[in-house]
């Protein structure tokens, strides 16, 4: 991942993101592209709505400011949030957290939002159609990580809600318009006032270092810089520094990590406030697409694409459940997140001067011979294994070069399960590249495409030992000798 060198945060179109009937498009996969390579590498993307979606977003974040601004100066204690993760889905109207020095009016689609006193609430305008504009985006954005990462069209779709929502449903996924750091708002405990480099005042919580939402996907929209997320390498960087008027910032959630076996990492996130010129505080609109609670988070998808599940992923999951248990996030980012990969770009303009640059690099940079080599025995035997698998139907997920090198001393690995899934005898020896000494491999390629040595007769001196062209035949004629028997 560090290896593609996004140089700062992805920006992506949603209107690119939008699926289409047939064959993607050049603008779709390259912002798939940029879209899983900055997840990946920051945990965050930038998404850029419509410049007629930009009004919209501008006049929610006003009218949050003046809503939270006629609030009372400090709340009163029944409209003083509880952390209540049983009422994860039934959050609506207004509360505070006084420690975290948060205000939030939450907006959830079949909710008639009361007052403690039963009186009527007043809510921010236009919060209906930010919540159908974020919800379109939202899912648009997981249709493209699903197709990043091979799963069928809408795989999610059996865990949330019904688009629009039946009779008497009430959504899961909610929309949130937050203030924080509000002067009028008295109250604010357990906070740091902190001094930086620039001498602006910056206010924080030392209780709170980050949070991780339990969403699948979360948009943020916010009228001043202060979000952080935590990226691969483990820095803090400031993610909603330069939104323009219709950008947003996107990140996953914890739901969307166990849906998809930790191929996708949640991101870590925390609010820093600068309390100079702070009239209002920090207003923000908050969407959360989460998964219906009468529902299941399992695997199903991933191991349907070939994909390698993990024990920790195997059994599903009620979502009810998974939303009230605490979730530990300091071993959540110890693995690398899914793989990123380049598509070919639209061949005009500057695209195609870009690859012609990048060939003309390559040409210069040729791969280590040892690599070519076993790419092209990697090339081999998944042409090969592929065809007992067709012949079974069963769908393969196969190691990359950087896999199988990291694979080659465990016992739990892409490889093995492709000899499980596929019924390779035992005894019979797996022919994969990495288990085979370089000598072999140019066997095992002239075994399978003879003349292969000839035409890359450059690559035998590179090779120390060689095994004879009658030996390599022998050597992999036997081994499939013995599997036709054993099968």
């Amino acid at each position: 991942m560090a290896g593609n060198g996004l140089q700062s945060l992805g920006r992506v179109k949603l209107a690119d993101l939008a699926p289409s009937e047939g064959s993607p498009t050049d603008s779709y996969k390259i912002s798939v592209s940029m879209l899983s390579q900055s997840l990946a590498q920051f945990s965050a993307v930038i998404i850029q709505f419509p410049e007629s979606d930009g009004a919209l977003l501008r006049s929610g974040l006003e009218s949050a400011r003046l809503y939270f601004h006629q609030r009372a100066s400090y709340p009163t204690p029944d409209i003083i949030h509880t952390s209540d993760s049983r009422e994860w889905c039934r959050t609506s109207g207004y509360y505070a957290d006084p420690h975290l020095w948060q205000e939030t009016y939450d907006y959830r689609p079949g909710l008639t939002l009361l007052e403690p006193n039963n009186s009527l609430e007043f809510p921010p305008a236009g919060l209906p159609d930010i919540f159908a504009l974020f919800g379109r985006a939202a899912r648009d954005i997981l249709d493209a990580i699903s197709f990043h990462l091979n799963l069928r069209s809408s795989p999610f779709t059996e865990i949330l809600d019904n688009v629009p929502l039946r009779n008497k449903e009430v959504s899961s996924s909610v929309l949130s318009v937050c203030c924080h750091a509000r002067p009028s708002f008295q109250g604010g405990q357990h906070h740091n006032i902190a001094t930086q480099e620039d001498g602006q005042l910056v206010m924080y919580s030392p209780d709170h270092d980050h949070q991780v939402d339990k969403s699948l996907i979360s948009l943020v929209k916010s009228d001043k810089a202060g979000l952080h997320v935590r990226d691969f390498q483990g820095q803090w960087i400031l993610v909603d520094g330069d939104l323009g008027p219709q950008e947003a910032v996107v990140y996953p959630g914890l739901a969307l990590y166990q849906a998809t076996a930790g191929y996708v990492n949640p991101a870590l996130h925390k609010t820093e406030i600068n309390m100079e010129a702070n009239m209002y505080g920090r207003c923000s609109l908050a969407f959360k697409l989460m998964p219906k609670s009468m529902t299941s988070l399992s695997c199903s998808e991933m191991r349907a694409a070939g994909h390698g599940v993990e024990a920790q992923f195997q059994l599903p999951v009620a979502v009810d459940d998974f939303m009230q248990r605490s979730h530990p996030t300091d071993h959540l980012f110890n693995r690398p997140g899914f793989q990123c990969f380049n598509f070919p770009p639209p061949q005009d303009g500057s695209m195609k001067n870009s690859m012609r640059r990048t060939k003309q690099n390559s040409k210069s940079k040729p791969l280590p011979p040892s690599k070519r080599l076993r790419l092209e025995a990697q090339r081999v035997l998944k042409e090969r294994v592929q065809d007992i698998a067709d012949k079974k139907g069963i769908k393969l997920r196969f190691c990359n070069l950087k896999e199988c090198e990291s694979h080659i001393h465990t016992l739990d690995s892409p490889c093995a399960n492709v000899r499980m899934e596929i019924g390779w005898p035992p005894g019979v020896p797996f022919v994969h590249p990495h288990d085979l000494p370089n000598k072999a491999k140019l066997g095992f390629l002239e075994a399978y495409e003879p003349g292969w040595t000839e035409a890359h007769h450059n690559l035998e001196r590179l090779v120390n030992t060689q095994l004879t062209f009658t030996e390599s035949v022998s050597l992999i004629s036997n081994i499939w000798t013995t599997y036709d028997q054993v099968v």
